[in-house]
């Protein structure tokens, strides 16, 4: 369902986080040629270079295709998710276009769950297997455009939902996964854990995270709900539910090569946690 398109010839337009395009006449003059229109996006609070989103426009048809590009420091902190709602909107909304589509590569979790998350559709394209993609779209007259609220995100706090779990050893020790260099909070050592995705429980958020990152099964009976955290970071607000997990399958590991420890609860607070996370090692220590 790949838009039709010729050789894109860049529009770049430079602009705050999420505010809306403007000049309709360059606009529609780049539309008719078939061109990309390319923004900035950046932080509204110092006006942060934080990455690009784009909109390739296809030669004939009412039909758009997004592409984004992040910056690795500012990744899964929703400033992608943001910017794609956004220019969703302006080409519903303002522009008219029936679809918009977005490709991804098959190995690409990360933009996969985001998509998803967002609410398009995977959809078929005969290349699609041949190339190592997944195609995904958003119609404008699908329900789940008409029935999304009309009012603007910037006018809506961002809340993220992620689901964490307390994995406790035999010995009674906790364990801490550190953030990767180049991620938000490097350096960090947190509960480990993820994104909960649409129509995903927390319990399953955490039975897909635990295979995906430490190559461990565990079942929804395993994980007890402990407590939550609820954080307003400068750019969301994080809600993250804490599990606690005594008995898993297999070996802990960390796939993505991520450092991993293991901690007696007396000692955890010498670890240096993100925000959310500190004012959960009390009510651990006293659990444990």
């Amino acid at each position: 369902m790949a838009a039709r398109r010729r050789p894109a010839r860049h529009a770049a337009v430079g602009r705050r986080r999420g505010a809306s395009p403007t000049g309709s006449a360059r606009v529609e003059k780049a539309r008719a040629r078939g061109e990309c229109l390319t923004y900035a996006i950046e932080r509204t609070n110092g006006a942060i270079f934080v990455g690009t989103i784009s909109l390739r426009f296809a030669d004939e048809d009412p039909i758009g295709e997004i592409g984004y590009w992040i910056g690795e420091a500012y990744q899964r902190r929703g400033y992608a998710a943001e910017a794609i709602d956004r220019l969703l909107r302006y080409a519903f909304e303002t522009l008219k276009l029936d679809e918009v589509h977005a490709t991804t590569a098959a190995s690409n979790i990360a933009s996969i769950r985001l998509l998803q998350r967002i609410g398009l559709i995977e959809g078929e394209h005969p290349d699609s297997a041949t190339a190592n993609v997944r195609v995904w779209a958003a119609r404008r007259d699908s329900v789940w455009w008409t029935a999304r609220p009309k009012t603007s995100p910037a006018a809506q706090p961002l809340i993220v939902l992620v689901a964490a779990v307390a994995l406790i050893d035999a010995d009674g020790r906790v364990l801490l996964a550190q953030r990767p260099a180049g991620k938000a909070m490097a350096g960090l050592w947190e509960f480990p854990g993820g994104k909960v995705v649409p129509g995903e429980t927390p319990e399953a958020a955490l039975i897909r995270e635990l295979k995906e990152e430490l190559d461990i099964d565990v079942t929804a009976s395993c994980l007890a709900p402990f407590t939550f955290a609820s954080h307003a970071y400068e750019d969301f607000h994080l809600m993250m539910p804490l599990y606690v997990c005594r008995k898993w399958q297999g070996t802990v590991r960390g796939v993505e090569g991520q450092a991993l420890t293991w901690v007696r609860p007396a000692r955890l607070a010498d670890y240096a946690m993100p925000p959310a996370d500190k004012p959960l090692v009390a009510m651990l220590r006293d659990l444990l």
